[in-house]
């Protein structure tokens, strides 16, 4: 009896193991996919069709995508303002993590968000690389020059921190259906709204969406794939 029980425990362990290694080599894939988009933008029909003659990969579609939506500042106010319960949702989870860490020791705050922490750090990372590295300009001025718009960070927070933010939920509200499920409705509409807006607004290019979306898919599927290691590691 004890044999086969420890059979199947060493079974489920196995599992969990393939499934943890299958979430990293998809997660892999994804950022490959992301770089060599990144360098088709850089180098596939670069032509001067930005502001004050930008160049601009996929210039032809990025073109008539750009032509077709034309400028919507209200779209634009709106993702902004979207942009802001992105920024308290992140903000909640950090002072979360930081009320653990000051009633508790370090290490028995959650796990996950310990890991969420340091996601955060990751997402930043990548918005300031590309602040500094130039890919794409946006198709309008909002200032008085030409901003980057590669890839669009409204998209990439959105879907990083409301992606991640239903895995936590789900921890911190464990059997309250309801509730999880009003959670999960505003966390895609936010997502939703956000990435469709920010293309409507006619401030970025459709291959900065497509950046952002892929950019930001690799990382929360990083964050998900480092999480079910940890976790089963725990167990």
């Amino acid at each position: 009896m004890l044999g086969g029980l420890a059979v199947c425990l060493f079974a489920a362990a196995r599992e969990r193991y393939v499934t943890v290694l299958l979430f990293f080599f998809f997660t892999s894939k994804v950022f490959l996919l992301f770089a060599i988009f990144t360098v088709l933008v850089k180098v596939v029909d670069v032509r001067p069709v930005g502001p004050e003659h930008t160049r601009v990969g996929f210039a032809t579609v990025n073109q008539y995508v750009s032509e077709l939506t034309g400028v919507n500042m209200l779209w634009y106010d709106i993702t902004d303002w979207l942009g802001v319960a992105v920024v308290a949702a992140a903000l909640g989870f950090a002072f979360l993590g930081a009320y653990q860490l000051v009633r508790r020791s370090i290490k028995k705050v959650d796990p996950g968000l310990l890991l969420l922490g340091v996601f955060y750090i990751a997402v930043i990372a990548f918005y300031i690389f590309f602040e500094l590295v130039a890919v794409n300009y946006r198709p309008v001025i909002l200032s008085q020059d030409p901003e980057r718009s590669y890839p669009s960070s409204h998209t990439m927070a959105a879907v990083c921190v409301m992606a991640t933010a239903m895995v936590q939920y789900r921890h911190l509200f464990r059997g309250k259906r309801r509730l999880l499920i009003l959670l999960d409705i505003w966390s895609v509409l936010i997502i939703v709204v956000t990435v469709i807006g920010r293309l409507l607004s006619g401030v970025h290019w459709l291959t900065d969406i497509a950046g952002g979306l892929l950019l930001s898919s690799a990382l929360v599927m990083l964050y998900i794939s480092v999480l079910e290691s940890v976790s089963s590691d725990g167990e």
